[in-house]
């Protein structure tokens, strides 16, 4: 059985804050330009790269439902 979870937030006015700080965005790119050379990741890189993704796709779309709205 899935279950829903409804969360409230305030919202900023500037949608440009939806993104990944520049030192995280940077880290993540430096991590998926490395596997996308042929280079193997930790098990430790590769976690930490899916999870920065997962981050980036959840502000991409809070930022577009916000965009919507």
């Amino acid at each position: 059985m899935s279950q829903q979870v409804l969360l409230k937030l305030e919202l900023p006015e500037d949608l440009e804050r939806f993104r990944l700080p520049r030192g995280v965005d940077e880290r993540l790119h430096g991590l998926l330009d490395r596997q996308d050379r042929g280079e193997e990741l930790t098990l430790d890189e590769r976690r930490e790269a899916e999870g920065l993704v997962d981050l980036a796709e959840l502000l991409s779309l809070l930022k577009l439902r916000t965009q919507r709205a």
